[in-house]
């Protein structure tokens, strides 16, 4: 196999090559660092390579094939780690000066997992301050660009991660989820993002209460094959966790083998409350819903009525932050962004009558999705209101496009991600088309609560219906 092909091979097809011996993981594993030193001074995907790890990590996967072994489903594979999790005698700065030189004695559970399993990990990728936003920038590492459009921005919080799958610097990145940081960067990369149900893959251990009970950990790929190999490693129950629960056994890469014979979608251009909304982006993911019918399956417009929840997430966000910084913001508001600075101070401004009001209008999104899901096996909607953007520069805040005469704002732009992590619902970002400028479209699928299979199904037909993966950024 050339570079090329490598670069851009799915992890489950890469896995096969190196237990076959066609490859080894060492070989694979110099062309990926070949790579990202030349194209992440560029893109800044990475913030901190793991190269000297990475190849003792390959060495022992070629070894243990070797010997005959027992190998794990990710013996071997290039991985990458969001600069949000812990890695052991790696440094974890959560993208924020307050952590800048902090190295954890101990991995996250999900990283220890991914280990067990046989993965090569290539370093930590970059993410805006403790992921508090859906762009990625931060004062120690700076902005990480789009490789479709270097003069755009990759979304948030996993931007480093979405870029580093589309640019072909790793097959697979560990991101988080708290109002569309997995799915954002996807759509804006042109990449697949799963967030999984609440509660599937375990969080642990994990400082502070921001996004405490809406952040997920989920896979970023470029086949959703991938994203069902990496789920299989990362599922199940962790005791340390409260929030996790038991594995359900399913093997998700099997059960991409099936379709759903009858399927009900719903789909939404607004949620209800959503009043913005690009034409390229609109026409991408109408077009994109209208092939599905090729499958049988029933599709129509869901009259969905979300009532705004904007301000109810921005409490509960605020709230969480402020009570986990208030003592940096006192002494070190300086070495904080601009963004977080105005979370942090919202947050301290709230009063108890608001964080209950905020609770009562969460528990209102769910009761609309659960009337919903009895009549719908899925829900399609955009992932973002627009493709990816040139922000403004940190130091300035952050600035957001107007479309038509109305301005986006940092939870506008998350309209269609972040009622899913209010609610918990397993959630997907798929790209459904490109721009005349050549920018990815993300289509959203959203699926019941636990339903991780019927997510993946769907997307694994739209894949193979509108497959994206022969396009490249030519960076």
């Amino acid at each position: 196999m050339n570079k090329e092909e490598i670069y851009f091979m799915s992890a489950v097809d890469m896995a096969e090559a190196i237990k076959n011996g066609e490859e080894t993981s060492s070989e694979i594993l110099e062309l990926f660092i070949e790579r990202i030193e030349k194209l992440n001074p560029i893109i800044n995907a990475y913030c901190t390579p793991t190269f000297e790890m990475a190849r003792e990590m390959a060495k022992k996967a070629d070894e243990s094939i070797k010997n005959g072994q027992k190998l794990g489903s990710l013996t071997g594979i290039p991985t990458s780690i969001k600069d949000l999790m812990l890695l052991k005698g790696i440094r974890t700065t959560y993208g924020s000066l307050l952590y800048e030189n902090f190295i954890p004695e101990e991995d996250e559970v999900v990283v220890k997992r991914l280990k067990n399993a046989g993965c090569v990990i290539m370093g930590k990728t970059n993410t805006p301050e403790f992921g508090h936003v859906a762009l990625t920038n931060n004062k120690i590492f700076g902005e990480t660009k789009n490789p479709w459009d270097i003069e755009t921005n990759s979304g948030g919080s996993s931007g480093g991660a979405a870029a580093s799958v589309a640019a072909g610097m790793g097959p697979l990145a560990l991101g988080s989820d708290g109002g569309g940081s997995i799915r954002v960067p996807s759509s804006c990369c042109g990449v697949y993002g799963l967030k999984p149900t609440f509660g599937r893959i375990p969080r642990y251990p994990h400082d502070g209460i921001a996004f405490w009970s809406m952040d997920h950990y989920g896979p970023i790929v470029r086949y959703v094959k991938d994203a069902a190999l990496m789920l299989n490693v990362m599922k199940g129950h962790h005791p340390a966790d409260h929030n996790s629960f038991p594995d359900d056994n399913i093997d998700y890469v099997k059960v991409l083998e099936d379709k759903p014979k009858k399927l009900k979608i719903g789909y939404s251009m607004s949620l209800g409350f959503g009043k913005i909304l690009e034409d390229e982006v609109k026409e991408s993911v109408l077009n994109g819903i209208q092939k599905f019918e090729q499958y049988d399956w029933e599709v129509e417009e869901a009259q969905l009525k979300i009532k705004n929840p904007g301000v109810a997430f921005k409490t509960l966000v605020s709230i969480g932050y402020a009570y986990d910084l208030q003592k940096d913001y006192n002494t070190r508001i300086e070495d904080l962004s601009p963004d977080l600075i105005a979370t942090i101070r919202l947050g301290l401004d709230n009063d108890s009558m608001n964080i209950g009001k905020a609770k009562e209008q969460r528990k209102q999104v769910y009761e609309v999705m659960y009337q919903y899901f009895k009549n719908y096996d899925v829900l399609i909607t955009p992932t973002t209101p627009c493709p990816a953007f040139k922000p403004g520069w940190l130091e300035s805040g952050t600035t957001f496009p107007t479309i038509g005469k109305k301005a986006l704002s940092t939870i506008s732009w998350m309209t269609y991600t972040f009622p899913f992590n209010m609610t918990g619902l397993p959630a997907a970002s798929i790209p459904s088309g490109w721009t005349k400028s050549g920018l990815p479209i993300g289509m959203q699928i959203v699926g019941k609560r636990y339903d991780e299979r019927t997510v993946l199904q769907v997307s694994k037909a739209f894949e193979e219906i509108a497959p994206w993966q022969d396009k490249k950024p030519k960076i």
